[in-house]
C-alpha cells in the first residue's frame, strides 16, 4: 500500500498549476493532506496537534522560518540537478544557459538555501513556454510526493561544487539588443507564466511585451501588448 493512512500531509504552493496537480493526483493519495496557498494558511495549517508527517513546498517563494523547517520534515522541489543551479529563478537561468532539458529535485529543506540532502531527482524537460514547463514540473511532482510517501526516502547529502544562480530582477526581462530570433525565442518564453515579468521592449515612449511566442523557419512570431509607459517604469 502506498503511503500511509494515518498519517497527515501538507502542500503548500502559490501557484496554480500546483493546486491542478494536488486536485488531480495528490489528493487521492493515502493519507489526510491538505493544500496551503499563502503563509498565513500555512501557519494555521502548521499550528494544530496533529503534526504532518511531511511539509511538501513545489514552487514556494518566500523564505520558510527556520523554526518550520527545524520542527517539521520539509521538502522544497529545486528545477536543477543540485548543488548545480542552487538559487534563484531556475527556469529562466537554465534556458538563458542554453539547457534544452533539466533534473527535478526533492530536497529537505535546511539553513543552508538549496543545500539540504536529496530524497530524489527526475529527468524534466525545458521545451515550450514556462507556464508548460512549470505545468510539466507540477505533474513531475505529484509523482515524486508519491514516491516519498511510499518508500519512505531518506535523503542523501548533495555531491559536488555549488554553481549558484542569482536571482532574475524584472529589469533582467528587456530583450537584449543583440539577440538572433532562436535566442529572443527563448527570452520570450522562459518568461511566458502567469505571475512572472514579461519579455519586453523599449520604443520611445511605448513599452513592448511579448508572449504566446513561436519559432517558425528562423522567424519568431509572438503576440505583444503595446502600451505607454515612462522610461523609470
Amino acid at each position: 500500500m502506498t503511503g500511509d493512512s494515518e498519517h497527515k500531509y501538507i502542500v503548500a504552493s502559490l501557484h496554480d498549476w500546483n493546486e491542478v496537480a494536488f486536485n488531480d493526483h495528490v489528493q487521492q493519495l493515502p493519507g489526510r493532506w491538505e493544500y496551503v496557498s499563502s503563509r498565513e494558511t500555512l501557519e494555521s495549517a502548521l499550528a494544530g496537534a496533529d503534526s504532518p508527517r511531511y511539509v511538501f513546498f513545489p514552487h514556494w517563494s518566500y523564505k520558510v522560518p527556520d523554526s518550520v523547517i527545524e520542527h517539521f520534515e520539509c521538502i522544497a522541489f529545486h528545477m536543477t540537478d543540485v548543488p548545480y543551479g542552487r538559487g534563484g529563478s531556475p527556469l529562466q537561468n537554465l534556458i538563458v544557459r542554453g539547457h534544452l532539458e533539466t533534473t527535478l529535485t526533492a530536497l529537505k529543506m535546511t539553513n543552508e538555501f538549496d543545500g539540504g540532502p536529496v530524497y530524489l531527482k527526475m529527468p524534466l524537460r525545458l521545451d515550450g513556454s514556462a507556464l508548460e514547463i512549470y505545468q510539466r514540473a507540477a505533474s513531475l511532482t505529484a509523482v515524486m510526493i508519491e514516491e516519498i510517501i511510499s518508500s519512505d526516502i531518506e535523503p542523501t547529502a548533495q555531491v559536488g561544487e555549488p554553481t549558484v544562480f542569482a536571482r532574475r530582477t524584472p529589469a533582467e526581462s528587456e530583450i537584449p539588443k543583440d539577440l538572433g530570433p532562436e535566442e529572443a525565442y527563448d527570452f520570450i518564453r522562459m518568461l511566458d507564466a502567469p505571475g512572472y515579468p514579461k519579455a519586453f521592449s523599449r520604443h520611445g515612449k511605448l513599452r513592448l511585451e511579448f508572449f504566446d511566442a513561436e519559432l517558425q523557419d528562423g522567424r519568431v512570431a509572438a503576440k505583444v501588448i503595446i502600451e505607454e509607459r515612462e522610461e523609470s517604469e
